[in-house]
């Protein structure tokens, strides 16, 4: 049984995981959807009430039904790099690969419409409360009265993105940033603003969960470090990442918001105060993870190969699997 991986070519974190697959004996095929119909192709038939799809990359040809999971790291706009994309083209192809894989029988990680629906930043909010995790007070707003009157509740705030990274090419990471006293907010009725509540940290957490596997670390923020460097990406890397203990309550809280996103992967950042409390920011269904395992140790790449080389677990008698293939043992 192969494993499928979507990805970039340059994904120097998914190579990490190839290694561990191909050390154990897995095979591996990995193509990015960008390919698509240059370097990569694919066929599906559906005759007498049954299917049978190939995919051919990289000079292998390999059966769907042979797929044991398939783990959607990165991957580009599908048909982007023939000789004359369209939006046609790339719809086309997207339906076709995508449509004809949710018809196998492989695990996903994650699965394209459960990743799809975990990177609304709003929703992961309004998740991560129901499921226990400590969220500082949050506004999204285009009314700059609505946010003057947050302000004036919540004194001191940062603003971030709410969809992330700007979109352009090469993508550019938007950083998080204090907000000035003196601020107006006449701006915000241009375009939806995230407000949030600056959390007074003492370190932070990035915990990256593999199925029901947490691996978590934590970056102490340094006693001298500058009060407007709020966001860990752009702050100077005094203080190294080192692994820590998961609090049950947190890891209790994390096993339920991977169920209700129906995630089997998930990188989640918090930012832990003075009195030890770990405040949610953010879930990143398809995070990276080489930066910690390289400063800590933490066999986070393993973990994902392990996962991925595992079988899906075999119905119990009686039960049958969902009609079409659905997003179903994500997380076993």
């Amino acid at each position: 049984m192969t494993v499928l991986i979507l990805t970039s070519e340059q994904d120097v974190t998914a190579d990490m995981v190839v290694v561990h697959l191909h050390a154990s004996g897995v095979p591996v095929v990995r193509f990015d959807p960008a390919d698509l119909t240059g370097g990569v192709s694919l066929s599906g038939e559906y005759v007498h009430g049954a299917f049978r799809g190939h995919l051919w990359a990289g000079g292998r040809l390999v059966g769907m039904d042979g797929l044991r999971s398939v783990w959607v790291r990165r991957p580009g706009v599908p048909a982007s790099r023939v000789a004359e994309p369209s939006a046609w083209l790339t719809e086309e192809s997207a339906q076709a690969l995508y449509g004809m894989l949710r018809g196998t029988q492989a695990r996903w990680m994650n699965h394209p419409d459960a990743a799809r629906r975990a990177r609304h930043k709003p929703w992961q909010l309004r998740l991560a409360q129901r499921c226990g995790l400590p969220v500082p007070a949050t506004l999204i707003t285009t009314f700059p009265q609505a946010a003057r009157e947050f302000a004036e509740r919540f004194p001191d705030l940062v603003v971030k993105p709410v969809s992330g990274a700007h979109p352009q090419e090469p993508p550019r990471a938007v950083p998080t940033s204090r907000v000035a006293p003196d601020t107006d907010f006449s701006a915000v009725a241009f375009g939806p603003t995230l407000l949030q509540r600056r959390v007074v940290k003492q370190a932070d957490i990035r915990l990256t969960a593999v199925g029901e596997r947490m691996l978590a670390a934590r970056k102490a923020t340094s006693p001298d470090a500058d009060p407007d460097e709020v966001d860990v990406r752009f702050a100077s890397a005094a203080t190294p990442w080192l692994p820590v203990e998961v609090p049950p309550r947190v890891a209790a809280g994390v096993r339920a918001y991977l169920r209700g996103a129906e995630l089997a992967y998930g990188a989640f950042d918090f930012a832990e105060d003075s009195d030890g409390t770990w405040w949610f920011l953010e879930c990143n269904q398809s995070g990276q993870f080489g930066f910690v395992e390289v400063e800590t140790g933490q066999p986070i790449a393993r973990t994902i190969a392990e996962w991925l080389s595992t079988p899906a677990p075999v119905p119990a008698a009686g039960e049958r699997a969902p009609c079409g293939g659905g997003a179903s043992s994500m997380l076993s």
